[in-house]
């Protein structure tokens, strides 16, 4: 078979994607070379997200190799060691069983999970919370495609993961040979790139290729198929390999021309607003967003994916924007005569009904991919670039603007005193139950006050998810994970257990739901067995929260199989299973002993911890914007619309 070009899966694997208008940039030969050597960064690379050696230049350590006799799976080991692989979350099995053997003496710790879906969530949760490759390893057929809901999750949310499965013998492809599965065919349109091996000599190469993917340009995953006799069979190993990528440029640096007219905008526009998503966390980028923003005196929203890339605390922060947002940055995205989007995609969830969405708004989109642009709302002004250098090259722009013109400006002070207004009248809150029960808000937000702002918090998918989002004040980058793109239930657990071997000296606590944490709670064995001690935090109302939220609001009040019995029959008994996976089990079910049961989760450092937190069934997330509504609509809460003069927003 013959690999496809990463020229064509650059232009088809994400999603055909409408091109950008032409003309955007016009990058030379030069500053974008046709071969890259491990070890050798692209010209002017941004640094990795956490200020590291640049994940995102060249994915290799400059190590060299002289050449030694080895099988294609000692190969692949020695390979992942040059590259600088800390650590590979997998389960072995038949097909990939050769590579286990080498794994064994390899400097690559391999952590055993209990489910490829523990492993790939894993290896994102890793990726997310240090800026590096995130690796799993699964075998063929049942193996390959328990990686498919992981990997479709990273696809989303742009993180870069390599998985590397194993495959049947070559001559036995496309027989149904005992768990043969197309896992090439199958992760096609949710990878940036995947490999099928054809010899164990391209071993290197092709590894080497698929970090580099995975970590450079719009970060994502890319899947390296591996059959079994390619395993087996003898080979030569050294490093470095050549990397042969000819259609794969990503263009890192603006446009000057269209920054030039950003800034002009930037600098005319009376009700602007920054709107910052999860690439300028990707790019490494945080510290420019702030003088960016604080130059221009500019609002500034962040998306659920960028959480923590400006500060909470900032007074130019209106908060999250979208279905769950505050009412403060749905409105001054709404109303907004210029909104400046940075590594963000006019997500559905932000936009709401979309051509509703901004309706006097010009718009200026910066983003690495040229397919995000216009894909959604056309831009007045595109930017394709990475945000770092987008964001860096508009301060020095806005600059150049300010130095020449007359007079102090455009007066935003209209502006702000409406937005102010809006913050002050509409704030985050949530009402108490009446009937007694703990409030799941009170719950997330006592945990972000007495944890803290430099803890890593995890997210599952839901209620629990937005609570965590609004509840807790995030003021430093790389301290919120979640499942944004795909809403993946069962993502939080292994989770946090990548990120807390990513980053082990950071306390990493998840934010879970019942119905979530029965998904992948299982991995909370391997947390016991390889000394993970991250820490749960169960919100468990006894539902499928959100979707009986939905069902409270659309649906009559019928709540069709939405109840789990985590309430009702304690089944399962959240504390015991905690004990019976060799976890510490907690338990709280009112306000009065909240804080004393965090506090106790805090103090064990030596085993993973479980708090189950027995909260109330019938609290909602509020704000909304429901589903394919305007963001006009928006509801502070059930029945009450904010109050606000259309003629001065």
């Amino acid at each position: 078979m013959t690999r496809p070009t990463p020229e064509t899966l650059a232009n088809s694997a994400r999603r055909h994607r409408p091109a950008a208008a032409e003309g955007v940039n016009d990058p030379s030969s030069d500053q974008y070379p046709r071969r890259l050597r491990p070890g050798a960064p692209v010209s002017g690379e941004a640094t990795g997200p956490l200020g590291e050696a640049p994940a995102r230049a060249v994915a290799a350590s400059g190590q060299v190799v002289a050449p030694v006799q080895v099988s294609g799976a000692g190969s692949l080991v020695k390979s992942l060691e040059a590259l600088g692989v800390e650590v590979a979350f997998g389960i072995p099995g038949g097909a990939i069983l050769p590579a286990y053997d080498p794994l064994y003496d390899s400097s690559v710790r391999h952590i055993l999970v209990r489910h490829e879906q523990g492993a790939g969530h894993a290896a994102t949760g890793y990726a997310q919370a240090t800026g590096r490759v995130g690796v799993c390893i699964a075998t063929s057929g049942p193996g390959a495609t328990n990686l498919v809901t992981p990997i479709a999750d990273a696809y989303m949310d742009s993180v870069p993961m390599v998985a590397i499965t194993g495959q049947v013998a070559r001559p036995a492809i496309g027989t149904d040979a005992f768990q043969e599965a197309d896992i090439q065919g199958i992760t096609l349109p949710i990878t940036k790139h995947n490999f099928l091996v054809q010899t164990p000599e391209e071993i290197p190469q092709i590894l080497a290729e698929a970090f580099h993917l995975a970590s450079t340009g719009r970060p994502g995953p890319v899947l390296v198929d591996i059959p079994k006799d390619v395993l087996q069979a003898q080979t030569t190993f050294s490093w470095p390999p050549t990397l042969d990528l000819p259609g794969y440029r990503p263009t890192l640096h603006p446009h000057g021309k269209q920054i030039r007219e950003a800034a002009r905008l930037m600098s005319t526009a009376r009700r602007p607003v920054l709107y910052v998503g999860g690439g300028v966390l990707k790019a490494g980028a945080t510290e420019g967003l702030r003088k960016l923003a604080e130059l221009t005196g500019i609002p500034v929203v962040t998306t659920l994916m960028a959480r923590g890339a400006f500060p909470d605390s900032h007074p130019q922060h209106l908060g999250m924007p979208g279905m769950h947002g505050t009412v403060a940055a749905v409105y001054g995205l709404q109303k907004a005569d210029l909104i400046v989007a940075l590594g963000a995609r006019f997500d559905d969830r932000v936009t709401g009904k979309l051509d509703s969405f901004a309706p006097g708004a010009a718009i200026v989109h910066a983003d690495i991919d040229p397919a995000e642009i216009g894909k959604n709302r056309t831009a007045d002004v595109p930017i394709v670039g990475d945000a770092r250098y987008v964001i860096d090259e508009l301060i020095e722009a806005v600059r150049a603007t300010a130095a020449g013109q007359s007079g102090t400006g455009i007066d935003r002070t209209e502006w702000w005193s409406q937005l102010d207004d809006l913050r002050d009248r509409y704030p985050l809150g949530y009402d108490e139950p009446t009937d007694g029960t703990l409030a799941p808000q009170y719950v997330i937000k006592r945990l972000g006050e007495i944890v803290g702002p430099d803890a890593v918090y995890v997210a599952g998918v839901g209620q629990h998810q937005m609570w965590a989002s609004q509840f807790i004040s995030y003021e430093k980058p790389y301290t919120w994970l979640n499942s944004g793109g795909l809403g993946t239930m069962g993502y939080a657990v292994p989770a946090a257990m990548g990120a807390k071997v990513g980053r082990p000296d950071a306390t990493v606590w998840a934010v879970d739901g019942d119905g979530c944490f029965q998904m992948t709670n299982q991995e909370l064995a391997t947390c016991a067995l390889e000394g993970i001690p991250v820490k749960i935090a169960v919100i468990n109302n006894g539902n499928l929260g959100m979707v009986r939220q939905w069902q409270t609001l659309f649906y009559g009040e019928r709540y069709s199989n939405t109840e789990l019995g985590t309430h009702k029959h304690r089944i399962p008994d959240f504390v015991k299973l905690a004990e019976a996976l060799g976890c510490i089990g907690l338990r709280c079910e009112s306000a009065a002993d909240v804080d004393r049961t965090i506090e106790a989760a805090m103090a064990i450092n030596d085993a993973p911890v479980v708090v189950d937190f027995v909260v109330g069934k019938d609290a909602m997330v509020w704000p909304m914007v429901a589903a394919g509504t305007s963001n006009d609509e928006i509801m502070f809460a059930r029945g009450v619309r904010p109050a606000f003069d259309d003629d001065d927003l």
